[in-house]
């Protein structure tokens, strides 16, 4: 019989809206208490997350019914949540399959705990949210605050979707959708008008284009500090939590953060909780001449060897000559990265900064293969993006000392690396070493070396038997052949 078409208290034809056909399968199989509901859909299951935002989701194959109401809230489309509670109550487990992939395993919904160690779900979102502030001192053991809030936007019919207040009971947070921002704050401000003439309340504050976030599973009560590792994974990256929301059964974890970090924010995530500790460097490379070159065809070479050996996925995000600059966010193909890079748009290092800024990928690295001084002085503005900057270009950390002392607080500041060990020692690891010393207890007390490489080439080859003139000529001959020194 045909689903989504029904009728009203008046009798009136119409229909259930979204979601509305599997809803009278559910209804169905609950009233014929079926062994079984399946629901024939496009897509493979439920996902661990967005597989539109996050290319590396998996299928869920076994998931509770709360899990799959918590997911389903938060923006899984693949499943109304209505659905589930004409089976939930008679414990009649959801098929969902493909129907484009029968073969495919697909995702099954009961009221079984599935095991596995991991105690997270999936991650999920909900976009186009604002977050609407009410406090002052007016509030602080004020019985009722929070019923006035709430009856003036359900009087409005404003769905709330997230809750948080302070224990001070100083202020009250809640998030809704973007659309009712506009309705709820001059409803709430309205109802508040004589708190807020006294300045016992202060008019609500609203702030839109945000997101909420959530990690979502059934175990995660069982299971220390996955709060710290969701928000330490965020910190990481540069994510701002705006608020956060827990509830005491611990199945759910949710943060508002801005929306422009949501796809950095989702990744970052998955990442940490559901790729076997694999982490994804995006790389904006900037310089290909003999150095550059050498070092993508390592990447190139190297790329299978980091991922299974190292959990390492490389990716070159961008390229960029002194003439043309070429992006790809998927990641350039290295094979031809070359006639790519020739059909790139004209370079600019202005330009080249705000398409790597307006990407916001989680894991972003500039790589200065360039011996340019006004390159060198874009490192900060990508320190302060929590752009992780690697360069050989020696020219910022041997200029000024307040340039260069400026570059490491940068980096310290937004959790930022700014990693370099060409400026001394003909490139060898002599900086790191140093690093490793220091960080290990040893204190150094006196630095005493010849540090120029060309100097120790001199001092090794010059004696009885080779003339300085000819210890020159030939360190001049090595030199021309030195890919360094051609880049610079």
């Amino acid at each position: 019989m045909p689903g989504f078409i029904a009728t009203s208290i008046d009798g009136i034809g119409t229909t259930l809206g979204r979601g509305g056909s599997d809803y009278t399968a559910a209804i169905l199989a609950g009233a014929l208490n079926a062994s079984e509901l399946e629901i024939w859909t496009d897509v493979n299951g439920m996902f661990t997350a967005n597989p539109k935002i996050v290319k590396q989701a998996q299928p869920i194959a076994t998931i509770s019914y709360q899990e799959a109401m918590e997911l389903s809230h938060f923006g899984a489309k693949v499943l109304y949540p209505p659905t589930i509670q004409p089976v939930l109550r008679k414990n009649i487990p959801i098929l969902i399959k493909n129907t484009f992939e029968p073969e495919a395993e697909g995702t099954r919904i009961s009221n079984q705990n599935s095991s596995g160690t991991n105690p997270v779900k999936g991650i999920s979102h909900i976009d186009k949210i604002s977050l609407i502030t009410l406090e002052g001192s007016g509030m602080i053991g004020v019985a009722g605050s929070s019923k006035r809030l709430f009856e003036v936007l359900s009087h409005e019919n404003i769905n709330v979707i997230f809750i948080t207040q302070a224990s001070s009971e100083h202020s009250i947070c809640i998030g809704i959708l973007d659309s009712d921002a506009e309705k709820a704050e001059k409803a709430i401000n309205k109802a508040f008008e004589i708190e807020i003439a006294q300045n016992k309340i202060d008019s609500c504050i609203v702030e839109k284009n945000l997101c909420i976030i959530a990690l979502v599973g059934e175990n995660m009560k069982n299971h220390q500090g996955l709060s710290g590792r969701m928000f330490s994974t965020l910190g990481k990256n540069n994510v701002n939590i705006r608020a956060i929301a827990q509830g005491a059964s611990e199945r759910n974890i949710s943060a508002v953060i801005n929306e422009r970090d949501v796809k950095k924010a989702l990744n970052a995530l998955h990442e940490n909780f559901f790729e076997e500790n694999t982490k994804q460097l995006n790389l904006f490379v900037m310089g290909v001449g003999n150095v550059g070159e050498k070092f993508i065809e390592q990447i190139h070479q190297q790329k299978k060897f980091l991922k299974e050996n190292l959990k390492i996925n490389l990716r070159i995000i961008a390229l960029s000559s002194s003439r043309k600059m070429y992006f790809d966010e998927e990641g350039i193909s290295l094979k031809d990265w070359k006639s790519l890079l020739e059909k790139g748009e004209n370079a600019s290092k202005e330009t080249f900064i705000s398409k790597v800024t307006a990407l916001n990928l989680r894991n972003s690295i500039f790589i200065d293969i360039t011996a340019n001084q006004s390159v060198s002085q874009t490192y900060e503005q990508y320190l302060k993006q929590n752009i992780a900057v690697v360069t050989c270009n020696k020219i910022a950390c041997a200029s000024e000392y307040d340039n260069y002392k400026n570059l490491k607080n940068l980096s310290r500041q937004y959790n930022a690396p700014f990693l370099f060990e060409t400026n001394v020692g003909a490139g060898l690891p002599v900086i790191d070493t140093v690093k490793n010393l220091v960080a290990s207890g040893d204190k150094i007390n006196k630095i005493q070396a010849v540090l120029s490489g060309s100097l120790n080439f001199i001092f090794n080859n010059f004696d009885e038997n080779n003339s300085f003139h000819n210890v020159v000529k030939k360190l001049e001959y090595k030199d021309l052949l030195s890919p360094t020194r051609k880049l610079i």
